[in-house]
């Protein structure tokens, strides 16, 4: 009897930590959070993923909802620090009854909260980070949208072999993001047989881009991967263009061309990125044209951003998932749907689901910034 009662005890909390988050959804509403790095140097960036999504969610409730619920979306900020992501997203889960989690962003960020949302069953859809270790299997409550990082990494040394590039240079900050990209990059080089001619770093705390840009001249690469976002990557290009090296710049999607181009202006020519998004000149495809569409609507002035298009991608993707579970919405039936969904496709940009893999796309483009600021692929 002891061990009847305990084992339906068992099955009650899991059953309860299974559905937490379903009060996240009620008949007129359906609620979303997000602990983001809304401040620092990251912030701008993160700011322009969530007007993006913001502008998807704002026109999908204009039109009645989904299936008659309309969309709310809170974010918290938290720094990049772990911790406080940690914190942040338990209030979420556990104040705000949050449905889901969306969009938040960083990798030991994604990482710290990986426990909690095991232990509430809480989904976070479309996280801000392309870590392989996240990928590996089928977390039942993570679902990725974005290329991971070993995509973007093979696509950048690809690239470099098939030139001639023989000297390349690592540069990263010294944190969870720099740390994954470097392990990401040690993969790539030894497969290509193509080995770094210098791993270069800077405290995250107190950067240092005098001795970071010595070094490089030092190594006197011909390409440098930067392995980081936000205002790092211009602060760094800019140290190294004070010394003798003239390398070409190599970085990843988080890397905000927004960003670059206002720190950087007219230096900010020739710097190649990856990214995982289709080109916003590319108006035959469908998403393209839709978010370009409503931001016009918004604001007729208003300048398309690559960060911005990330972030209603994401979003995108969410409401069609959405969609496809019906009325009848709970954490298990999300799950059921998007599961089965096989490939989504948005034009050229696909995403693909089953119950063996919830790693969304694996699209990637390498597009290099021309004169006017704008991306070439």
């Amino acid at each position: 009897m002891i061990r009847k009662w305990l084992g339906m005890c068992a099955w009650m909390v899991v059953a309860v930590a299974a559905h937490a988050g379903d009060e996240g959804v009620t008949p007129t509403e359906i609620r979303l959070g997000a602990s983001q790095v809304l401040s620092g140097p990251l912030g701008p960036q993160t700011l322009q993923y969530g007007e993006g999504a913001r502008l998807l969610f704002d026109a999908v409730n204009a039109a009645g909802g989904v299936h008659g619920r309309k969309i709310s979306f809170t974010t918290l900020d938290d720094g990049f620090d772990p911790k406080r992501a940690v914190e942040n997203t338990r209030k979420l889960v556990t104040e705000q009854k949050v449905f889901m989690l969306f969009n938040s962003t960083g990798t030991a960020q994604t990482a710290a909260v990986l426990p909690l949302l095991k232990e509430s069953g809480t989904i976070l859809f479309g996280p801000v980070t392309g870590a392989s270790s996240m990928r590996e299997g089928a977390n039942p409550y993570l679902f990725h949208v974005r290329a991971s990082y070993a995509n973007e990494t093979e696509r950048i040394f690809s690239q470099l072999k098939q030139i001639g590039v023989t000297r390349v240079a690592f540069f990263y900050q010294d944190d969870g993001l720099g740390k994954t990209l470097l392990g990401e990059v040690k993969k790539a080089s030894a497969a290509l047989n193509l080995p770094l001619a210098a791993e270069i770093k800077v405290d995250p705390a107190s950067p240092d881009f005098a001795a970071a840009a010595a070094a490089t001249a030092q190594a006197n690469p011909q390409a440098v991967i930067v392995g980081t976002a936000g205002l790092t990557f211009p602060n760094y290009v800019k140290a190294v263009s004070a010394t003798t090296a003239r390398p070409t710049y190599y970085g990843y999607s988080v890397a905000s061309l927004d960003v670059i181009n206002r720190e950087l202006k007219d230096k900010a020519r020739g710097i190649i990125l990856a990214q995982i998004m289709p080109s916003l000149r590319n108006t035959t495809i469908p998403v393209v044209a839709e978010y370009l569409k409503l931001l016009k609507d918004k604001s007729p002035d208003a300048a398309p951003s690559a960060s911005q298009f990330e972030g209603f991608v994401h979003a995108r993707l969410l409401v069609e998932g959405l969609r496809r579970t019906g009325r009848d919405l709970s954490t298990a039936s999300f799950t059921r749907a998007m599961e089965s969904a096989g490939e989504i496709a948005f034009g050229r940009f696909t995403a693909k689901y089953s119950p063996k893999s919830h790693n969304g796309s694996d699209y990637v483009e390498l597009a290099i910034i021309d004169g006017q600021g704008q991306l070439r692929y």
